[in-house]
């Protein structure tokens, strides 16, 4: 499948086509309001203030996934985010990013970025392989999503360029997107 024929639906409820988004340089993240990784808002939505008039655009999915860290309903989202963070890149409704029930960008992105694996001697990677291994054995050692803030690179034609995992913070990747802008 193309990036570009796959629709999801706004936090607001609106149906739009990543068609919508041909020419741009995207960040597909997906989120969480009560994660340890929360506080990356506040630099996503720096990257989103810096590059934006370059052509970034920033789209959000909060994900209930893992551990139950974003719980609360599409308004609640948005209102937290925009309040806490200042968030004003695009949010989506809450969506699966693995498993059976998985939203089709996160099917498709996995496809084109796959998990790269496990980095035992970084104490961080070690913790989150352990929870996964705990809580979600089904998916420790496949090419899925591990937790939330992974976030997907793609280039202005629609390719997948890099993924980041959710310990690599949205200034670490700036170099990668003014490099495509």
């Amino acid at each position: 499948m193309n990036f570009y024929e796959i629709k999801a639906n706004t936090i607001d409820g609106d149906t739009i086509s990543m068609d919508n988004y041909k020419g741009k340089v995207l960040l597909v993240v997906n989120t969480a309001s009560k994660c340890g990784f929360t506080p990356q808002f506040e630099g996503l939505e720096s990257l989103y203030k810096t590059f934006a008039s370059e052509g970034l655009e920033i789209l959000g999915f909060p994900c209930n996934q893992f551990k139950e860290q974003d719980p609360g309903s599409s308004e609640e989202i948005k209102s937290f985010c925009q309040l806490n963070y200042g968030v004003t890149f695009l949010l989506f409704e809450k969506v699966d990013v693995r498993g059976e029930n998985a939203h089709p960008i996160f099917v498709e992105l996995t496809k084109k970025a796959p998990f790269p694996g496990w980095n035992f001697s970084d104490p961080v990677q070690e913790k989150f392989y352990k929870i996964n291994e705990e809580n979600y054995p089904e998916f420790s050692n496949d090419e899925s999503i591990k937790w939330n803030f992974t976030k997907f690179l793609i280039d202005r034609q629609g390719n997948v360029v890099k993924r980041f995992e959710p310990w690599e913070t949205p200034d670490s990747m700036a170099d990668s997107i003014r490099e495509l802008l």
